[in-house]
């Protein structure tokens, strides 16, 4: 159970740090939206990975609270303000890297807002819609970026860093016939991590 999740949600996040890591190096600034399932692991993968600093926005306090022990360097309360928040803690310019493990409900959009120039827009959660005129991508050179589960040899990386202690798995397991109380509790924010159900 400790791992279970880690060769779907922790491959997906690994999969997005890595091809972030090029222009995450010492004193560029990342965001992370959302610390559940997949952004609790991608927030200690920039940790172990990268030299950046973390600022994750989340709307939930306890899952905040859980990024500052992952490796954030500060957190932000997804209250409406967290754009001009974000803005703050960035001089006015926004994250080199933002990483969107949520990507709908106004998420999509607050993650394009929170890039900043020449920056580049992680899109890993999904059910949400951009609408951005096309003069705004060229006249900032921002990049959006699309991802999707890593590979083999991602999987192996993931997994080393779990072995030496550098990602660890949140999870809250239920037996398969408390499906629909995993559901509840996943929709009312009560999870830290990942859900897993047990046959």
């Amino acid at each position: 159970m400790d791992i279970a999740a880690l060769a779907d949600a922790g491959l997906t996040a690994i999969h997005a740090v890595k091809k972030a890591i090029p222009v995450l190096g010492a004193g560029t600034k990342a965001v992370v939206i959302g610390a559940g399932g997949l952004g609790h692991i991608g927030i200690q993968c920039l940790a172990t990975l990268t030299a950046t600093n973390i600022i994750v926005v989340d709307r939930n306090p306890d899952a905040l609270k859980l990024a500052s022990e992952l490796g954030a360097a500060h957190t932000v309360v997804a209250d409406g303000s967290h754009v001009d928040a974000v803005k703050d803690l960035t001089g006015g310019q926004g994250a080199h890297v933002v990483l969107d493990f949520v990507a709908e409900q106004g998420a999509e959009m607050d993650g394009w807002n929170m890039t900043r120039r020449a920056g580049s827009y992680y899109v890993i959660g999904y059910g949400g819609t951009l609408t951005i005129p096309t003069l705004d991508v060229i006249s900032t050179e921002r990049n959006i970026i699309g991802n999707i589960v890593g590979t083999y040899n991602d999987l192996a990386e993931l997994m080393a860093l779990a072995q030496g202690g550098k990602v660890t798995l949140h999870t809250k397991t239920y037996p398969l016939d408390a499906a629909p109380d995993a559901f509840a509790d996943l929709d009312a924010g009560r999870v830290r991590g990942r859900a897993i159900l047990v046959p």
